[in-house]
């Protein structure tokens, strides 16, 4: 399972946050919204919630340790680098944490949606509700 949040432009200058999980194949298995300036690692208990995974990989921005040890507790293998400022580096495997570019993959197939590009809708639950269309429409290709 592949964990990462992206922003997408709004009119007006504010952003808002697409947080996906995906599974070894990129299709999305879990997508939440959110205010762009809100930090990756609040939803990630929600992204994962109910899913069962091998592995969990993730960026930096999911390096807490109430996530890792979540992760342990389901005897899940968590693959996330340490942040800078972390006294005791944990280790990773560095040639399974390459595999992350899936779930940046499914982020371009995202964009190749017109109007989640450019962010039309001004609701976020509507800009989502399309975001969901569109990952059907990935999941049925």
């Amino acid at each position: 399972m592949f964990l990462r949040s992206g922003l997408g432009r709004s009119r007006g200058g504010l952003r808002t946050k697409i947080h996906a999980a995906t599974d070894a194949l990129g299709m999305p298995l879990n997508l939440i919204g959110t205010p762009g300036q809100r930090n990756d690692i609040t939803q990630a208990h929600n992204l994962i919630e109910g899913l069962e995974a091998d592995a969990l990989l993730a960026d930096k921005a999911y390096d807490a340790d109430h996530l890792i040890e979540k992760g342990k507790q389901n005897d899940t293998d968590i693959v996330i680098l340490s942040k800078r400022n972390r006294k005791i580096e944990r280790q990773y495997d560095d040639d399974l944490y390459k595999e992350r570019n899936i779930i940046e993959r499914f982020f371009n197939k995202l964009k190749q949606f017109r109007r989640i590009a450019t962010r039309y809708d001004k609701l976020l639950a509507n800009f989502m509700g399309f975001v969901k269309l569109a990952a059907i429409a990935i999941w049925l290709k």
